[in-house]
């Protein structure tokens, strides 16, 4: 099994932005069948070295990764939308 982990820092960290945000993530439940899990939540401190959003997917196995890299509903409505909204990421990867 795969961890995929995502942090993205808001350029608007509005609660409002931040719950637009953890939805549209939400939004490949049942449309993106590699994910097993998926779990995104959003920070609530805001220290300066927060980031605001958290995106945790369980996949099967280092294939499955890179074809949910690909997916047409994850790279056609979820990252555009991501890319559009965030002012950087950072990102892991590793076997559990």
């Amino acid at each position: 099994m795969i961890k995929h982990i995502v942090c993205f820092k808001l350029k608007n960290n509005s609660e409002e932005k931040k719950q637009k945000a953890k939805n549209v993530l939400l939004s490949m439940t049942g449309k993106v069948d590699l994910i097993k899990a998926i779990e995104v939540g959003t920070d609530f401190l805001g220290s300066p070295r927060s980031y605001d959003v958290i995106l945790q997917v369980t996949l099967e196995n280092k294939e499955a990764l890179d074809l949910y890299q690909n997916d047409d509903y994850h790279c056609n409505e979820v990252k555009p939308y991501m890319h559009s909204v965030m002012e950087s990421s950072v990102a892991v990867d590793y076997e559990l």
